[in-house]
């Protein structure tokens, strides 16, 4: 991690603008905590019995994305990426036979279409609803649990990339 290509966020941007800005500031983040490592680094765990490795939070946030944007707004019953469940988060933290390329390239798509999704609506008042809740919710508050999710997954990857090569920072 010596360079750090990300874009900041606006500092008098409009709340889309900056929603948006903040979001794609966190998926930079995560990208950037797991540059230049390999298979084998990526799929280092944190501890006993936790399956937590930066590949595991790859695919989890693509799991993410996908129950958030794709299920809420455009198909309720795709499939998660890597469960048979519904709901099962947890599938996509075992990542023991994963692999960097499939992992991102999950992930990637799924940004790609969340993307897509934010910027094809007319508004953040756009609605949607979430298959897990069963409930309506509107494309601010996706975009803004998304975001979080984002921010407390990267300090994990903070903690786990020091402990693959002991790289600290941004």
């Amino acid at each position: 991690m010596t360079t750090d290509d990300r874009i900041a966020p606006p500092l008098l941007g409009g709340e889309r603008e900056t929603l948006r800005a903040f979001l794609d500031y966190q998926r930079d983040t995560l990208a950037m905590k797991c540059a230049g490592l390999d298979d084998e680094e990526l799929r280092e765990r944190s501890m006993p019995p936790s399956t937590l490795s930066l590949l595991a939070l790859v695919r989890h946030l693509a799991e993410v994305e996908r129950a958030w944007f794709r299920r809420v707004f455009e198909d309720e019953s795709a499939p998660m990426v890597w469960s048979r469940k519904p709901f099962d988060f947890q599938a996509a933290y075992d990542a023991g036979t994963a692999t960097r390329a499939e992992a991102f390239a999950a992930w990637q798509a799924e940004v790609a279409n969340s993307r897509r999704i934010e910027r094809e609506a007319a508004s953040l008042e756009l609605v949607g609803r979430q298959p897990r809740w069963e409930k309506e919710v509107s494309l601010r508050m996706v975009m803004v649990h998304v975001l979080l999710e984002y921010g407390r997954h990267n300090g994990h990857a903070d903690l786990l990339r020091e402990g693959v090569d002991g790289t600290v920072g941004a």
